[in-house]
């Protein structure tokens, strides 16, 4: 008989122990939950990123990797040129338009009835074939160049050899940039015109003589070299104190604020995941690694 109430006794102190170890991790599992939860919130929903080309292997990665985090989404990015993306978003066509340039620089875009989202910063370099004889040219020569002033090698130290300008589409925001910091107002020489940095790329590395530039994310590739301008190499640490003056930002787009997924997306975009691995990775400028900032009209101030 006292084997039993001992037994029974026994009983209850393991149930009630139990009970409050149980109640106690549940209490320790909800409150870490909502944190949790917050943290890693999966959404899904369509995205439509388009634009500029410049941009794009960075938004195509970070796209990647958002999907990863969160399989029901599915954001989609296509190149097209900022213009593009800047008529496409202010149409709701698209969800979100990539551009290298403000909306405010672009004629027929209202941009009062977009929101800027900044994710990052790209160097833009003229480049050459890499036959061509010419390491470094002062921003002179290269204004000399694609404004048909100086049209051999020869004139600016190579070998005597026609240059071959290459330039992108008047809706380029990569061409908008490089105009504006580079040729002051002047009028580019009518030639060849293609879409893409991509495109551009190719025809560079396989055409003799032939010049143009690409956005700092295509200067990896075989066939091609990148020029120095005044000395001055194009890398990121010369974008960062704009020693190197021809970089921009890179904008994404949405008309109005973003909501739901589109929201999701830009804010996982500047992630210090994102920020500090994804974005050098592929030859971009954090926005925090800047030490100066420059608006809409060009005007470059110290951080």
């Amino acid at each position: 008989m006292n084997k039993t109430v001992v037994g029974i006794v026994g009983g209850v102190v393991v149930i009630a122990a139990g009970f409050a170890l149980y109640s106690s991790a549940n209490h320790s599992v909800n409150s870490g939950a909502k944190t949790s939860s917050s943290a890693t919130t999966k959404v899904s929903g369509k995205v439509l990123a388009l634009g500029s080309t410049a941009l794009q292997p960075l938004a195509e990665q970070v796209a990647t990797s958002f999907q990863e985090k969160n399989p029901g989404a599915t954001i989609t990015v296509q190149g097209g040129g900022s213009g593009a993306g800047l008529s496409q978003v202010s149409s709701g066509s698209a969800q979100i338009g990539n551009s290298d340039v403000f909306a405010e620089e672009k004629s027929g875009v209202d941009a009062s009835k977009l929101q800027d989202h900044k994710v990052a910063v790209v160097g833009i370099a003229p480049v050459v074939n890499s036959e061509v004889q010419v390491s470094s040219l002062s921003k002179d020569q290269l204004r000399d160049i694609f404004t048909g002033k100086v049209t051999n090698w020869k004139e600016v130290g190579g070998k005597d050899e026609k240059i071959v300008v290459i330039n992108r589409a008047t809706g380029s925001g990569t061409r908008a940039v490089f105009e504006k910091n580079v040729l002051n107002g002047q009028a580019a020489i009518k030639t060849t015109e293609q879409d893409s940095n991509g495109t551009v790329q190719k025809i560079v590395s396989t055409t003799p003589g032939a010049i143009s530039y690409l956005a700092f994310a295509y200067l990896d590739a075989s066939g091609i070299k990148a020029l120095n301008i005044d000395k001055v190499t194009p890398d990121k640490k010369n974008v960062e104190d704009n020693s190197w003056p021809i970089w921009a930002y890179e904008h994404m787009y949405t008309k109005g604020s973003a909501t739901g997924t589109t929201k999701a997306f830009l804010d996982y975009f500047l992630t210090k995941d994102v920020q500090k691995t994804l974005v050098p990775k592929l030859g971009y400028i954090g926005l925090t690694d800047m030490k100066v900032t420059r608006d809409a009209a060009g005007k470059v101030t110290n951080n």
